[in-house]
């Protein structure tokens, strides 16, 4: 384990386990790191995974500013302290953030995998299905989140894992709100419905991997065909691959993707 130190006096946490190429797991605004722990393990026979805490949250100090760009800084240090480069693995605000990083510190980046969703703006999905391009859906969500943020995870977990059982479900949400705060989790989800990474995410280029599934998204992002095809709209120079299913319920098709990524830093470690 290991401490960032960042402006202001905050301190970031952050981990690392295994060897091999670096591997970075973005912390998502909303769910519990515990989300990214199957992927983890998969990874962590053959690569160096990297974990931290974003700045409000887990072990890290618990002040903010929570806006996009701190968040993408803080995450191009964690990679500067642990390795120059690094794969990128990251779902919801991380992978806004990845392409941020990607964009302004190309040298810091090998690649961003991101199963599920799309690093673009909202105005990116209008005219899709997707619950993300309703100003009434997100702003009542918001307002959910303000007034009743253990509601509001409950109805997100329950919507992107269908698989899961009521008990669970109850130990997610508990985690999560024991994990970050309201007032953190509100700040940067603003953040995220903000932000407009469109051409962050173009300028990325091949180094952007999208992988899709049918049961990603929890509808707020489109999902399977609608979102491959959208992706490959927006991100015409980007990865676009339909894999069958999500980060948690099949961690090793998203980790069969890194190691391809990967593949010649692997050779080079042997």
């Amino acid at each position: 384990m290991a401490s960032l130190q960042r402006e202001q006096g905050i301190e970031i946490h952050w981990e690392e386990r295994g060897q091999g190429p670096p591997v970075v797991l973005a912390p998502y605004s909303i769910f519990h790191p515990s989300v990214y722990d199957p992927i983890a393990a998969e990874l962590g026979r053959d690569h160096r995974v990297i974990r931290y805490d974003d700045r409000g949250a887990g072990q890290s100090t618990r002040q903010g500013p929570h806006d996009m760009s701190t968040g993408s800084g803080d995450l191009a240090a964690v990679i500067e302290a642990s390795d120059p480069k690094a794969v990128i693995v990251g779902l919801g605000d991380a992978a806004n953030r990845a392409v941020r990083v990607c964009a302004e510190r190309p040298e810091l980046v090998e690649a961003m995998v991101i199963p599920g969703g799309m690093p673009a703006g909202r105005k990116s999905l209008e005219g899709s299905e997707a619950m993300a391009a309703s100003d009434t859906v997100v702003d009542a969500f918001l307002s959910m989140c303000e007034t009743d943020y253990r509601g509001a995870l409950r109805s997100l977990v329950t919507a992107g894992n269908p698989q899961m059982s009521e008990e669970e479900i109850r130990e997610r949400v508990r985690l999560q709100a024991e994990y970050q705060p309201q007032e953190t989790a509100v700040a940067r989800l603003r953040a995220w419905v903000e932000d407009d990474s469109l051409e962050a995410a173009r300028t990325s280029g091949d180094r952007l991997w999208l992988l899709c599934a049918e049961n990603t998204g929890g509808g707020w992002f489109p999902a399977g065909r609608e979102a491959a095809k959208l992706s490959r709209q927006l991100f015409p120079d980007a990865h676009v691959e339909q894999i069958e299913d999500g980060i948690v319920s099949r961690p090793e098709l998203t980790a069969a993707v890194v190691r391809r990524v990967t593949a010649p830093l692997r050779a080079a470690h042997v």
